[in-house]
């Protein structure tokens, strides 16, 4: 029996390695449908409820495992929908197929029911995106997207009409000239190594220095032990940037933590104090939270020379792979035997961890956000895959929950989305079967996607979800007040009554608001999510702030103009900036001068 387009379509993903399709059908994807059908059992097929959950759990599927993710939509909105998702694996690099379906070939361009030229809609995020033109063109076009999308970590994009689809290989009388693709792993790069020479100029570098700081990204996964040994002989902090969560223990004697508005003391003393800068598989964006120009500086490692230099000016850029350049560079290094500044830096983490532990273990209510996080950190499994969504949650998860040797974390991170994620979890149970899957979102997120529990309750995966419910857009909130100036406005939620919704959806369900009870109620959810879906809506406090660990003299101006302009709740956001940490991170910030 002949192929058609879409059998072709599917053999060729299933020889690129796709093994997961994320998708929602529709008329104008029904083909590639009735395809996926016939193919159960060689490449499974998850049905969402929306288009862009497809797109972020591809996205997250390529960030887990490292093969391609893919997801599908049909025509018009369906494909516009799956653009928030695959900006997210444009901007962190991970390598997704997105399948949209296209009008009859003779009607688009006519101004037809959802007649949207996706193929043009999606030039922007996508590094290939190409019109299928017959069974003939599929193979050649499928196969060149994989390969696109692997070897340039982005996203390919196949437009197909919707009579394409079903349209017989016998049919086509294909050009002479064309001729069966062969897959191979031309894709694939090899193992990239950086000059020798810039290798020993980099070392030389490092060893003048006496303060050498380590900031670790998402490209130093697969390089921890080489990450290790490097910080060790240099003497070295290493600081992580979010997507790097995963690169180092949070107990590890050299790391300090996250960076930024996430950050700790250590980080901002090895920050202000270094005299130079190690940048291994980050381009981490805020500027601010780097040394001082000329301070120190920069050697960075990265496999894409594109990225040197990005956001700190690196003296020397070494382009290769991390873990093999990490390797190469430390044979070179002199190990320092003054370790005064990675005291210095211990000594400031030390205070750190005795602040948090205040937030953490509050007995009050409405409970700190600390209070469950840092519960849930306690009782995770050795190799508990952690995801968040985006938003003033994610600051309380780094740094309430540490990340320990085999675990994983996930979120949206140059793109920072709302609304990941619950789809990145039920990708991560999909991707990883047999581990521990936790979600902590905020009540913002979830309600934008709240319909996907349904989707792990129907595929019954093994997730937990704590929602930090504070009723409000809580970064954007204090964004407002600390950045502008301005009285908190149009960031309250509609009170939404989680865990009643999960156990509609067929889910299990918890509401959690007495701090007492957290660790029992943890430990209780955490089992139960081994049988299925399972929801704790943890009410917390909506004016616990979100500060930086030293909190700049514009900031702090900010917020008292705002606070007297009138911004809601101003008396409970002043009494909660009178107890610690935030106390102490305002305090920080006057004893460094703004």
């Amino acid at each position: 029996m002949s192929r058609n387009a879409s059998d072709i379509l599917l053999e060729t993903l299933e020889a690129w390695g796709v093994d997961t399709i994320f998708g929602l059908a529709g008329d104008g994807i029904n083909g590639v449908i009735e395809a996926l059908r016939q193919a159960e059992g060689r490449i499974r097929y998850v049905p969402v409820l929306h288009e862009e959950s497809a797109a972020f759990m591809a996205t997250a599927y390529a960030k887990w495992t490292g093969r391609l993710g893919c997801c599908l939509a049909t025509t018009g909105p369906g494909g516009i929908h799956l653009l928030n998702g695959l900006y997210d694996a444009k901007l962190d690099r991970a390598p997704v197929i997105a399948i949209t379906g296209l009008p009859y070939h003779d009607l688009s361009g006519t101004f037809t029911q959802q007649d949207v030229d996706l193929d043009k809609l999606f030039s922007d995020v996508a590094v290939f995106s190409q019109r299928v033109m017959g069974a003939a063109h599929m193979e050649a076009m499928a196969s060149l997207a994989c390969r696109t999308a692997l070897a340039r970590r982005g996203v390919a994009h196949l437009s197909v009409p919707i009579d394409v689809q079903d349209e017989p290989e016998s049919s086509e009388h294909p050009s002479p000239r064309g001729k069966r693709q062969t897959v191979s792993n031309v894709a694939a790069e090899g193992l990239l190594l950086p000059k020798p020479d810039d290798v020993t100029r980099a070392a030389a570098l490092l060893n003048r220095a006496s303060r050498v700081a380590i900031l670790a990204g998402r490209g130093a996964l697969g390089a921890e032990a080489e990450l290790e040994r490097c910080a060790e002989v240099l003497g070295a902090p290493v600081a992580k940037a979010l997507l790097g969560r995963a690169v180092m223990d949070d107990q590890h004697p050299h790391c300090t933590g996250g960076i930024g508005l996430y950050g700790t003391l250590g980080t901002h003393a090895a920050m202000e104090r270094c005299d130079a800068l190690l940048i291994v598989g980050s381009t981490f964006p805020y500027l601010e939270y780097y040394p001082k120009p000329d301070q120190a500086p920069g050697v960075q490692i990265d496999f894409d020379a594109q990225r040197i230099s990005l956001r700190y000016p690196a003296e020397i850029g070494l382009v290769g792979d991390a873990k093999a350049t990490l390797e190469t560079l430390c044979a070179q290094l002199q190990r320092k035997e003054d370790r005064s500044f990675l005291a210095e830096v211990q000594n400031q983490d030390r205070r750190w961890s005795e602040l948090l532990e205040a937030a953490a273990t509050r007995d009050a209510t409405p409970m700190d956000p600390a209070v469950p996080v840092a519960v849930l950190g306690r009782q995770l499994a050795a190799d508990a895959v952690v995801v968040t969504d985006s938003g003033h949650h994610t600051g309380i998860v780094a740094r309430h929950l540490p990340m320990r040797p085999g675990m994983a974390y996930g979120v949206s991170g140059a793109l920072a989305s709302m609304a990941c994620g619950l789809p990145y979890a039920i990708s991560a149970a999909l991707a990883f079967p047999g581990r521990q899957i936790v979600a902590v979102v905020g009540d913002g997120g979830l309600a934008m996607q709240m319909g996907e529990f349904a989707t792990a309750v129907r595929l019954n995966l093994p997730i937990l979800v704590l929602v930090l419910k504070n009723g409000t857009l809580g970064q954007i909130k204090w964004e407002q007040m600390l950045f502008l100036g301005n009285p908190e406005f149009g960031c309250s939620l509609p009170d939404i009554h989680f865990a009643a919704v999960a156990e509609a959806m067929g889910g299990r369900g918890f509401r959690l608001e007495d701090p007492a009870r957290a660790q029992d109620m943890m430990a209780q959810a955490l089992q139960a999510a081994t049988s299925g879906p399972v929801l704790i809506e943890a009410v917390v406090d909506p004016n616990e702030p979100l500060l930086p660990a030293k909190v700049p003299e514009t900031y702090r101006q900010h917020l008292q103009k705002a606070l007297s302009a009138g911004t809601p709740g101003a008396a409970a956001i002043q009494a909660a900036l009178q107890r610690n940490p935030p106390r102490s991170m305002l305090q920080e910030g006057e004893k460094a001068g703004g």
